[in-house]
């Protein structure tokens, strides 16, 4: 049996290790320090506990995901929870800009029914910046539980960010898995392309300090990944269910929605839109548009200038501050030392959106895995030539080719499940396979196990 997949657990944990004593070491930022030094603590000990199985002869796989939820929780949960302690006990530093703009927001959408600030009044606040909100107004539902029950932990925008990534990747991987009781489910993927979909979301460490430090970015990938389940599993009203409450959180989410709604139409019978694929692209569309019409409708009604002045005006760069996000990617790079290059970078993330869909448009998705390399494509495109960016946003195509790799095995297994079909389920020989292979097995995915 390959013990491939234990060496790259190891070289994994161990790099990961590095890079939080690295933060915790030199990162300018308090609440990024605090969260390197919890997670050596948590990566470090992971690479020897591979270290060991390495040596340990038979299957593996559940100890190796015993270290990965250990893990999960050492990096992720942790830090998460010691910094929103020390924040309710009046600690500065503890959390990123993010989390106390959510949490304001929803404190106004309660009083006001709008999460925003229009221009001059932020401009009169003593830090402009944190007036400022520039997410969709469904974002503000994160910061309910603060303006509801004061400033403790469990009332940390944070915490209810991971509950929320959390639920979605348990759903996603049960829609992948086959649900209960079809371990011998043909389309099922296997629990080893499932186990690097988890480390890529709650271990990688770009992740881990996102979920720690700021969060709101986590729910809107786990949400992609949950429309792309549904979307495998053909539930369209449920895909876009899902991409359209993501859709409510950020803009970011918006180019998944298409890339989605392309691959359900790519698939249905074009010649009538009677038909059942063509009733799915409708049920897709449908579901897409509840969540963003119960959010933003209500919000436009009573505050429309301020979802301009925030949204749009704030995010194209013309607020009364300058974003934070200002990372030296191509984008910011551009637009702070080429000559008009205010208006270059703007215009080639433009292009790069119409080369895009014009690719989409020749050869669209046929799968829900293909269709998350075209949203990594295109996300990846957006976070390098955006204007204001930052490295953070490197967790998008992260998590999207995570969970690309359960994507694709479970469409392998629809092309090889009937190598086990007449088997028992508790055939102890396909058990024994299963349990380091899953089903399905895809050379695409297989070296990743």
């Amino acid at each position: 049996m390959s013990n491939r997949p234990l060496i790259i657990d190891l070289a994994f944990y161990g790099v990961a290790a590095l890079f939080a004593g690295a933060t915790a070491l030199w990162t300018t930022l308090d609440s990024h320090a605090q969260w390197g030094a919890i997670a050596f603590g948590g990566y470090l000990p992971a690479a020897i506990c591979a270290a060991i199985l390495l040596a340990q002869p038979g299957p593996v796989w559940r100890r190796r995901a015993f270290v990965a939820v250990g893990a999960a929780l050492a990096v992720t949960a942790i830090p998460l929870v010691f910094m929103a302690i020390d924040r309710a006990a009046g600690i500065s530093g503890r959390a990123q800009e993010e989390v106390l703009v959510v949490e304001a927001s929803g404190a106004r959408l309660l009083d006001t029914g709008s999460p925003y600030l229009h221009a001059d009044a932020i401009a009169a606040l003593p830090e402009p910046l944190l007036g400022y909100n520039p997410y969709q107004p469904g974002m503000a539902v994160f910061g309910i539980p603060a303006a509801l029950f004061g400033e403790h932990w469990w009332t940390d925008a944070r915490v209810y960010f991971l509950l929320a990534a959390a639920a979605c990747a348990i759903a996603a991987a049960r829609l992948l898995r086959g649900g209960p009781g079809s371990a011998l489910n043909p389309t099922g993927a296997g629990k080893g392309p499932l186990l690097r979909a988890v480390q890529a979301t709650f271990v990688f460490p770009v992740c881990a300090l996102t979920f720690a430090t700021g969060g709101d970015d986590m729910p809107v990938v786990a949400l992609m990944v949950l429309a792309l389940a549904f979307a495998h599993r053909e539930r369209a009203f449920a895909a876009g269910l899902a991409i359209g409450a993501a859709g409510a959180l950020k803009l970011f989410a918006w180019p998944a929605a298409v890339v989605i709604a392309f691959l359900l139409w790519r698939n249905g019978d074009l010649q009538s839109w009677r038909s059942l694929r063509a009733i799915n692209v409708r049920r897709y569309l449908a579901g897409f548009a509840l969540p963003v019409a119960a959010t933003m409708l209500p919000v436009l009604a009573v505050d429309a200038r301020g979802f301009f002045d925030n949204v749009i005006a704030f995010g194209l760069g013309h607020g009364v501050v300058t974003s934070p996000a200002q990372s030296p990617l191509p984008g910011f790079l551009i637009a702070q030392y080429v000559p008009s290059g205010d208006l270059i970078a703007p215009a080639l993330l433009g292009l790069a959106a119409l080369v895009i869909a014009g690719l989409i448009w020749v050869r669209p998705p046929v799968t829900a895995a293909s269709a998350a390399l075209w949203c990594t494509a295109g996300l990846s495109a957006a976070f390098l030539l955006m204007p204001s960016t930052r490295f953070g946003y490197l967790l998008y195509p992260v998590v999207l080719l995570g969970w690309w790799l359960p994507l694709r095995d479970a469409v392998a297994g629809t092309v090889t499940g009937s190598l086990f079909q007449g088997l028992a389920q508790d055939d102890e020989a396909v058990d024994e396979l299963e349990e380091e292979t899953g089903l399905g097995p895809s050379l695409a995915v297989e070296w990743w196990r």
